[in-house]
């Protein structure tokens, strides 16, 4: 059974009880990510995850670490462009304990200038990798081609030069601004009483009453179509996409189902054609990325640079004839069933559960039920698939290149409804 309530100090918490569970898995979820920073603080949500792990005044990291492990418990914490996560599992009977770290370092964390260093370095060490990995590179040119100048388009990382010249001050005077109650979820899985937590979130969290969630301006329609970036790679990156509709949009369903058969699975369009019968490529997939008013359909690939064109064009190929000729009905029961066996497989585990109901309050102010979700999901027709398809084929879309080649190699290709017109390297 799930249970939600707003407190107080303007904290939300959710619950749901897993009566065989004898573990907690507790959250907080932080309605603040990447795209909420001004340019001049472009990486502080992700430098605030790393630092509050870091210890309060009257508890070291060390003392943390070594309490947590202690009980056999797990912490972990991750930024996004929307929102930021603190998570925690242990046993049911140490949830006090977890209540104790959580609360403490989103209540009073320390900050100190040492610990504040050292991160800075972790974190530019880290941005240094993704820069060296092609294939996270791909991804991070292509959001910047799909919201060029919008803080969606930004990688969630930082600038470097915003996160060396970041002190402490800036950063608690953002952790003051966004870290109060009122833009938070609490939320816990497991062996756990609603009431009970109820309680003490209220009584640790009173302090940080009040706040508000962030304002947001949505991106222009401006995109940059073609975005090639010349490394001396033994494979090709390539990741084609575009736009969709929003997290709050009710095409959402059918967008999975759409996203499930063009290369969501083992049985998808492009995984069978690209890698199953012409073996061009040991990655191809699809994914979907939902934000506030907009979102994202991309088809990422791995190939040998020789093999790069044709890759593409057969992805061209399923995007428009998707956009065409819409599902068969074999897709879109073999999509549904899948959606349908993945979400009831994670009900198995307290953190996912947490997971689900954490995001869904932070980021839908409501957790539904997962009987009425799959009913949604169940409900998702050929039709309104086919219609969705047909309006994401004549949309514009961002092609994202990262191997041994100039822009001129891919500038008269028809892999975009709107031909492109420039591109950066």
């Amino acid at each position: 059974m799930i249970h939600s309530e707003t407190l107080d100090c303007g904290a939300r918490v959710v619950t749901e009880r897993m009566a065989d569970a004898r573990s907690v898995t507790l959250g907080v979820w932080v309605g603040t990510g990447s795209r909420d920073e001004e340019p001049s603080r472009a990486g502080a949500s992700h430098f605030l995850e790393h630092l509050l792990f870091k210890g309060t005044p009257s508890w070291t990291a060390g003392e943390i670490a070594e309490a947590v492990d202690e009980v056999g418990g797990d912490m972990d914490a991750f930024t996004t462009k929307e929102y930021t996560a603190f998570t925690i599992r242990l046993l049911s009977e140490d949830l006090p304990l977890g209540l104790d770290v959580l609360s403490a370092i989103m209540t009073d964390p320390a900050f100190r200038p040492g610990d504040v260093d050292a991160e800075r370095q972790v974190i530019l060490d880290e941005i240094l990798m993704h820069s060296d990995e092609p294939a996270d590179l791909v991804g991070e040119r292509y959001m910047e081609g799909l919201f060029p100048g919008h803080p969606l388009g930004r990688e969630v990382l930082g600038e470097p030069g915003v996160i060396s010249s970041i002190g402490p001050d800036e950063i608690r005077e953002f952790f003051d601004h966004h870290y109060r109650a009122a833009n938070l979820v609490v939320a816990a899985a497991g062996q756990v009483e609603h009431e009970l937590l109820a309680r003490e979130v209220a009584s640790r969290f009173a302090g940080r009453s009040g706040g508000s969630r962030p304002t947001r301006t949505p991106p222009g329609p401006t995109i940059d179509p073609l975005v090639v970036t010349t490394r001396a790679t033994e494979q090709a990156h390539i990741v084609l996409g575009m736009r969709t509709p929003g997290r709050h949009d009710e095409r959402r369903f059918a967008l999975g189902v759409l996203n499930h058969a063009l290369g969501g699975g083992i049985s998808s369009r492009l995984f069978q054609e690209v890698r199953e019968r012409r073996g061009l490529a040991y990655a191809v997939w699809s994914e979907r990325s939902s934000y506030d008013e907009v979102g994202s359909l991309s088809v990422s690939v791995g190939t040998a640079p020789e093999n790069a064109q044709e890759v593409l064009r057969l992805v061209v190929k399923e995007l428009d004839r998707l956009g065409e000729d819409g599902l068969t009905r074999r897709e879109l029961e073999v999509a549904k069933g899948h959606w349908r066996a993945e979400t009831i497989l994670a009900l198995e585990d307290p953190g996912s559960r947490m997971a689900r109901i954490g995001s869904s309050m932070l980021l839908h102010s409501e957790v539904v039920e997962v009987e009425e979700l799959l009913e949604r999901v169940m409900s998702v027709s050929l039709e309104e698939v086919g219609t969705l398809a047909a309006e994401l084929a004549a949309a514009p879309r961002v092609l994202s290149v990262v191997g041994p080649f100039e822009p001129g190699d891919f500038e008269d290709m028809e892999y975009s409804a709107v031909r492109a017109a420039g591109a950066r390297g």
